[in-house]
């Protein structure tokens, strides 16, 4: 068992300081944009996206950047909630639509270059593909939420563009200066709360032990028992078990794990239904460990809890609507 320390230290401490650097660099594009008016420009092709959601247009940068940095995109969310331009509502489906670019970005550096090799050209493309349509269902149920929930809505653009034309003789490096001031500043209310709750999260997992002791402690020994149940209701065979319970903890193992079985004993759809039925299982684990830290940094608890509840249900609520296609 892992000291606490070694925990604070091996775990905790460089995913802090990742998600800080990234938080960090979406604020200061977010700034710099908006010292330099890019804001204005790239909002020019982010509108397709803001307009049917009743969004100010500066929302499409932030929606854009996250086909490259999904920490940077929220990091830039965030600066414009802080700022006054969004409001709790039009923030939370911001982060709603954000849902399809985010996947964009997973698609060339994990789904793509990973998964699919693994589970080979039909099976992958076919988990991928349902992955994408998961997303995608969500980003435009965020935009008819916003055509409906934001009509009307007015926004004080000011924020986020100069007040006057003094502002354009500033020199390059006083406009830096004011987004490293600016970045800076946002770290500061947003580290300490991402260091609080990381420190939290990993310590309850290193000492996850125990809850299984607890589990065992009142009759379930196995909980791949829990499951079968489950894989029997959607006519998987007992094999999908072993892979769904992989899936819990690592989404990557799961596929590994359901390759081999391909062709022999799970066919093409079976393979890709046990995947998802171990990424909606998987779901609990991955928010206790990533989406609380990480939305809970960023928003607080209040806010955080609004957005994590939103994504958690939409992504369920659709999983569930692939894994009905599949069986179909």
């Amino acid at each position: 068992m892992q000291s606490i320390l070694s925990v604070l230290l091996e775990e905790a401490l460089p995913r802090v300081l990742m998600i800080s650097l990234l938080i960090g660099a979406g604020v200061g594009l977010a700034t710099l944009a908006v010292e330099y008016g890019l804001v204005t420009v790239i909002a020019r092709v982010g509108r397709y996206l803001t307009e049917p959601a009743n969004l100010p247009p500066e929302v499409g940068t932030a929606v854009l950047t996250n086909t490259v940095s999904v920490t940077a995109g929220y990091g830039m969310l965030a600066e414009f909630r802080e700022d006054g331009l969004l409001d709790d509502r039009a923030t939370l489906i911001a982060v709603v639509i954000n849902t399809f670019f985010g996947f964009l970005q997973h698609l060339f550096t994990y789904y793509g270059p990973v998964l699919v090799p693994i589970l080979g050209l039909q099976v992958g493309l076919r988990y991928v593909g349902a992955r994408a349509g998961i997303s995608l269902a969500i980003s435009l149920v965020g935009l008819l939420a916003g055509s409906v929930l934001l009509r009307g809505s007015e926004y004080d653009r000011g924020v986020v563009e100069p007040e006057t034309p003094d502002a354009d003789v500033r020199t390059h490096r006083e406009k830096i200066r004011t987004a490293g001031e600016s970045t800076l500043e946002r770290l500061r209310s947003i580290v300490p709360r991402l260091t609080i709750v990381y420190s939290l999260v990993f310590v309850a997992l290193a000492r996850s032990e125990r809850i299984l002791d607890g589990i065992a402690a009142v009759g379930i020994d196995d909980p791949g028992m829990l499951l079968e149940p489950v894989a029997g209701l959607l006519g998987l065979p007992g094999a999908a078990v072993p892979v769904i319970l992989v899936s819990l903890v690592d989404p990557t193992t799961g596929a590994i794990t359901v390759a081999p079985l391909i062709g022999d004993v799970l066919t093409p759809d079976e393979a890709v239904i046990t995947l998802l039925v171990g990424s909606l299982v998987s779901l609990t684990i991955g928010t206790v460990k990533r989406s609380i830290p990480f939305q809970f940094g960023i928003w607080g608890a209040k806010f955080g809890t609004k957005v994590i509840v939103v994504n958690v249900c939409l992504k369920a609520a659709f999983i569930l609507v692939a894994i009905g296609v599949f069986l179909a």
